[in-house]
């Protein structure tokens, strides 16, 4: 088992499953600075050196996430009077910055998987929205909470929510900032399923993990690529990309070993993905 801190997060790493755990209680896990520069680290580290097959997000505390930090709105940089056009150009580049974080999620070979308790505010919906699967606990609430404080969400609440529930409940919670509750939820198809305790969404979410683990590597990364790419694009450039993937990348072998584990009543024994270069050359 692998274990490490960092000062927003502690990863575990065990049977091929990466868990991650926002760390930060007693601030109701907000999105500080370290959140920001954290986050996408270890989920590349993860993907590019092939450490797990699966990666679990949750939360330590009664909250998910109350989303960003104020601290990070005044953070800005001072002195000086800026142009304001060019000072806009520096916030939208920057914004990019910030938005690559959750990209990150989106981009990794593997599954990503959400547990979610109390609170996901804000942010976090730009968060869980970059994932694969949610689940939650019947305490959890969501709010697009950027409406209350003047602000219009930026970090991928729009281009991404409205892949997974109905537009008209994206624009409902978009323009009042309400909280839908875990039913809700479920009933829109935002999470899968509602726990009564946080221990059993823990609990349910790691057991999928360790189910999605145990099936051949490049069959779930091919799985992952062509569901969202078949999301991004109509039905006939998928098919067609389907049909390119599977001509370079169906494993015999791994096919193979599938049938004979079954026949053998034995877990099947796939390769990992291969680690990536992280540098061009």
């Amino acid at each position: 088992m692998l274990q490490k801190t960092y000062e927003a997060f502690a990863v575990t790493i065990e049977d091929k499953v990466a868990h991650i755990k926002m760390n930060r209680p007693e601030a109701m896990n907000t999105m500080n600075k370290a959140f920001w520069n954290e986050l996408p680290a270890i989920v590349r580290d993860i993907d590019m050196n092939a450490r797990a097959r699966c990666i679990v997000i949750s939360a330590t505390g009664k909250h998910f996430s109350a989303g960003m930090d104020l601290a990070v709105f005044g953070s800005g940089e001072g002195g000086g009077k800026v142009d304001r056009y060019v000072a806009a150009e520096a916030f939208r580049s920057n914004i990019r910055q910030i938005q690559s974080s959750f990209n990150a999620l989106e981009e990794a070979r593997v599954p990503v998987l959400f547990a979610l308790q109390g609170g996901v505010i804000g942010g976090a919906i730009d968060m869980i929205s970059a994932g694969d699967i949610r689940w939650c606990t019947k305490d959890a609430f969501f709010t697009i909470m950027e409406t209350n404080i003047a602000m219009t969400a930026d970090v991928g609440t729009f281009p991404r929510l409205q892949r997974y529930i109905p537009e008209g409940w994206v624009k409902e919670m978009a323009y009042t900032g309400r909280r839908i509750d875990s039913a809700k939820a479920k009933e829109i198809g935002l999470v899968n399923d509602v726990f009564d305790t946080h221990e059993q969404c823990i609990a349910h979410v790691l057991a999928t993990a360790k189910e999605i683990a145990s099936k051949d590597p490049l069959t779930v990364t091919g799985c992952k690529t062509l569901i969202n790419y078949g999301r991004d694009h109509n039905t006939a450039d998928t098919l067609d990309y389907i049909g390119v993937w599977n001509a370079g990348m169906i494993p015999p072998p791994h096919m193979q070993e599938a049938f004979a584990a079954r026949a053998e009543k034995r877990d099947p024994e796939f390769p990992d993905l291969m680690k990536l270069r992280d540098t061009p050359m």
